[in-house]
């Protein structure tokens, strides 16, 4: 049968489980300790909307703590819980990557010259790719105001803008815009270039320098 005590009784349980009589009670026998409301609670059983407390389990044979469980986490904390593993995991995964590609830099130029030409090389093909692009840009703004101003001359003259003309005014517009979001990044690309390249040659004589600091003694 379970009995379950609160405050002055709890502690008159626990204080009078020292006593001799108390020797004869099963060697597995448990009290079970938590809080409940702000209230501490005991009994020699363990309710079930308690088994996510955290609770202090005492021998009733010897009246000492055996031992301290963590009250359960709840959804959020686990979920919790589970996102900062993941995000630990990302986080691990990134670092060792960021060092093999380090490691490959190392192994693929000999020197920081040989580094800058690379780097050079990479530069020059965005500036060519940003010159195409604002090239394309201009012909497809030439291109969509000419649409524009057919269907405006036929507005003027109180005739309808037919569908073709309208599915290439949108076509066109569209192209535009998505245009203009493919230049915007290669100019993003362009101006992270430069400190790319700063960061890479500090990366890259901090990798040097053991077999520098070797090749010097």
């Amino acid at each position: 049968m379970k009995t379950t005590i609160t405050g002055l009784a709890c502690a008159l349980l626990l204080a009078s489980m020292a006593a001799p009589a108390q020797d004869k009670a099963p060697a597995n026998k448990k009290i079970y300790c938590w809080d409940e409301n702000g209230h501490k609670v005991c009994g020699d059983a363990l309710p079930a909307d308690a088994a996510d407390a955290a609770r202090t389990e005492i021998s009733a044979r010897t009246g000492i703590a055996v031992r301290s469980v963590e009250r359960a986490p709840t959804d959020e904390e686990r979920a919790a819980a589970a996102g900062a593993r993941k995000q630990a995991a990302l986080d691990a995964e990134a670092e060792a990557a960021a060092k093999r590609r380090d490691l490959a830099m190392v192994e693929s130029y000999a020197t920081e010259d040989d580094l800058r030409r690379a780097y050079g090389e990479r530069i020059t093909l965005v500036e060519e790719s940003l010159k195409t692009s604002r090239l394309g840009l201009v012909n497809l703004r030439q291109s969509l105001l000419s649409l524009l101003r057919q269907a405006a001359d036929l507005e003027l003259q109180s005739k309808p803008v037919n569908k073709a003309l309208t599915g290439n005014i949108q076509r066109q517009h569209g192209d535009l815009l998505r245009q203009q979001v493919v230049l915007e990044q290669q100019l993003k690309d362009r101006q992270s270039l430069g400190s790319d390249l700063e960061e890479a040659l500090s990366r890259y004589r901090a990798l040097k320098a053991p077999d520098t600091a070797a090749g010097n003694s």
